[in-house]
């Protein structure tokens, strides 16, 4: 583990490959109950470039008319969403530094051409719990910015495997992903993956 700056924490290879293979084959079960959608942004409607459901308690969506929010349904099922993987508790526990269980795991599906722009996750009435991102498949370029969305920022990769933590004073910190490396894709066997793509997967206390 690499405390790169106060609260932000990188745990380079926390699933090995067996681990990332067995906890893929636990999503595939997930996507079968919760398939993914394509949220939409507040106000313009514009879709987001990455497809995503959730498993947990709860599930981060978003849409014009409504905005950003939890819900304990999928849109469009109407369906509880699944629950968490047993491994991602375990991760939690064993990382989150919190006394709480997680509440949702936001599920995003990157294509080779999907990127993520600056923001914060602040959509939770609880900022006491850190926010636990775990990165399968492609690697990616991560930009981690300031308290402000004008701050300067860092960018560095994220692998498969890796586990990153934003908590304390980052907890509130802008981030994103600029786009994928396709070509440094591993090769883990599972039909969520097409060539190049990435899952991410987003860990967090609601209440």
């Amino acid at each position: 583990m690499a405390e790169m700056e106060p609260g932000v924490r990188l745990y380079r290879g926390y699933f090995d490959e067996a681990a990332q293979t067995a906890l893929l084959r636990e999503l595939e079960s997930v996507i079968a109950a919760a398939p993914f959608f394509t949220a939409t942004m507040p106000r313009t409607g514009q879709p987001f470039s990455v497809r995503m459901t959730n498993c947990g308690p709860l599930g981060w969506l978003s849409d014009q008319s409504r905005g950003y929010r939890y819900e304990a349904r999928h849109p469009e099922t109407g369906a509880p969403w699944p629950p968490m993987p047993q491994m991602l508790l375990d991760a939690w526990a064993a990382l989150a530094d919190h006394p709480r269980p997680p509440q949702a795991c936001l599920v995003n599906f990157y294509a080779p051409d999907a990127r993520m722009g600056l923001h914060q996750d602040r959509d939770e009435a609880d900022f006491s719990a850190p926010i636990l991102s775990v990165s399968l498949g492609a690697d990616c370029r991560f930009r981690l910015g300031g308290g402000k969305r004008s701050d300067s920022s860092r960018v560095f990769a994220l692998s498969s495997g890796d586990v990153l933590t934003l908590g304390g004073p980052a907890r509130l910190r802008f981030h994103g992903v600029d786009r994928l490396l396709p070509e440094l894709a591993p090769k883990l066997a599972s039909s969520l993956f097409s060539a190049g793509g990435r899952i991410n997967l987003t860990l967090r206390r609601v209440t």
